[in-house]
């Protein structure tokens, strides 16, 4: 590739652009393919206050493949944004989607793949031949590209790189060499890279002449000879600035550089505290090797907050279009699990069953004791499980988190307990049993709050994630020490006497 810098050929041919995901033929062709669609021209198949596909766009959808009818089919799907198309394939179920992909042929391109679930294009890249991925992933971004690779099969992988250029084989295998969910395998390689020596006119002259420029970026990033990273300009400064001024007294010294190996969640979190639009990716040697932009960074904040929530639930990905088989053998590891803790609990209620048959009104009140306990610590929990995940919560204030916790464990639970301890007193007619029940409470509060957030800490110390087995420890605490706590103090204070 020649980059050809406006001062110095030689010097940008060393420090230029990254190698980039190849073009189609004829440059004013491939940028339009590239540049953003515009949005859905025909408003009738979206419901646009909830922004989704109307049913009666999906049920032509279905009556034309039932009849066969690609041509209908293509001209449904024709004016459709490609992040519509991807929740068509989403939406239609997998008995049709083989079909509809068939129908709508050309439509069915990288942009769309680059939308779908990540199962649904699964299924779809399934009935594609090795050629026609490589075809694909070709036109995509590399990241969207390694996506689209990264989860087939190793001779499925090793079949579709067979048919890329050698150019975008070795960004993709490359990419597929860093860990899951790094920063490596997210980053784009279409980055601009210059020399820290141009002036404002120089940049700007490279980048109206070089065709094989990225056709979307926000900001240029200036490298010295080892190219590394030593600044950033953006765009608005590069138009703005007279021409004559030196890169170096136009640029941002000050980067956040992310490790080519950082985790996508770290990622996430940097650019939320940095309000960043764009970073620059190094390796281990501090060499620039390629960008993550907030559009991906976007799409990872929604993917671990979801996957954080339904964690703490043991419902595994949580995803509709994930197999029967594999939701199934993921819910049920953690319910199995559950019956164990609540085995557990019931064993402390057999402590105390000749208490129980003297005064049978303990089993009707023991449940609210465990239950408020059990919602007490899945607040704290969430609560702490969310501090860990943004850096709220670090070593440095885990004291202080404590404390606070406690403070509001004992205010809810002196309130519950007043509360549900005056109703028993004079629902029942016994004060004896709301005092009981009233200090169970407050007990129970405070055992949910310090399991709510020493669980997840502690879990977290020993580098497991708290989101996915703390609700479990949590509610095994609440639920057993709000029935002790209950029943031994009715026993205790002699009220079954």
């Amino acid at each position: 590739m020649d980059n050809g810098a406006p001062t110095d050929h030689d010097n940008l041919n060393a420090t230029g652009t990254l190698p980039k995901m190849a073009a189609e033929p004829g440059h004013d062709d491939a940028r339009a393919d590239l540049a953003r669609p515009e949005p859905s021209r025909v408003s009738d198949e979206l419901d646009e206050e909830d922004n989704t596909l109307r049913p009666a766009f999906l049920r032509k959808v279905v009556e034309a493949l039932d009849a066969g009818d690609q041509e209908t089919v293509y001209n449904l799907v024709e004016p459709l944004h490609p992040a519509d198309v991807a929740d068509l394939f989403e939406l239609i179920g997998h008995d049709y989607r083989a079909a509809l992909a068939r129908a709508i042929n050309d439509l069915l391109g990288s942009d769309v793949l680059a939308e779908l679930n990540d199962w649904v294009r699964d299924d779809l890249v399934e009935e594609l031949e090795p050629d026609e991925v490589a075809e694909l992933a070709e036109q995509m971004e590399t990241d969207d590209a390694v996506a689209l690779i990264e989860d087939l099969d190793e001779a499925d992988q090793q079949a579709v790189l067979a048919e890329m250029e050698p150019e975008d084989r070795a960004a993709i295998e490359s990419a597929l060499s860093f860990p899951e969910e790094s920063a490596g395998r997210l980053m784009s390689r279409d980055v601009i890279a210059v020399p820290e020596h141009l002036s404002v006119g120089d940049l700007i002259d490279y980048l109206r002449r070089d065709d094989d420029l990225a056709t979307e970026f926000w900001e240029v990033f200036v490298v010295d000879v080892k190219h590394r990273p030593v600044g950033t300009c953006q765009l608005s400064w590069i138009l703005r600035a007279p021409r004559e001024i030196a890169l170096t007294d136009v640029m941002k010294r000050d980067q956040t550089l992310i490790p080519v190996t950082m985790d996508q969640e770290e990622v996430a979190l940097r650019f939320q505290k940095y309000a960043l639009i764009s970073a620059a990716v190094v390796d281990e040697s501090g060499r620039l090797v390629g960008q993550i932009t907030v559009d991906d960074v976007v799409h990872i904040i929604q993917e671990e907050a979801s996957e954080d929530i339904l964690r703490l639930s043991g419902a595994g990905d949580g995803d509709i279009n994930e197999p029967i088989s594999l939701t199934v053998r993921t819910r049920l590891s953690w319910l199995v699990v559950n019956l164990g803790t609540a085995i557990l609990a019931s064993s402390v209620v057999g402590l105390f069953q000749n208490a129980i048959a003297h005064f049978a009104l303990l089993a009707v009140l023991m449940p609210i004791v465990s239950g408020m306990g059990g919602n007490a610590g899945t607040q704290t929990l969430a609560v702490v499980v969310r501090a860990i995940a943004t850096n709220q919560l670090t070593s440095s204030n885990t004291w202080w988190m404590i404390m606070r916790e406690l403070r509001i464990a004992l205010t809810n639970g002196l309130s519950l307990g007043l509360l549900i301890g005056t109703g028993t007193g004079l629902i029942f007619g016994n004060p004896h049993l709301g005092m009981v029940i009233a200090a169970a409470m407050i007990i129970n509060n405070l055992v949910a709050g310090l399991a709510g957030i020493l669980v997840p800490v502690g879990l977290d110390r020993l580098r497991v994630d708290p989101a996915v087995s703390s609700a479990v420890f949590v509610t095994t605490a609440t639920d057993t020490m709000g029935f002790f706590s209950f029943l031994g103090l009715a026993v205790v204070t002699g009220l079954t006497s």
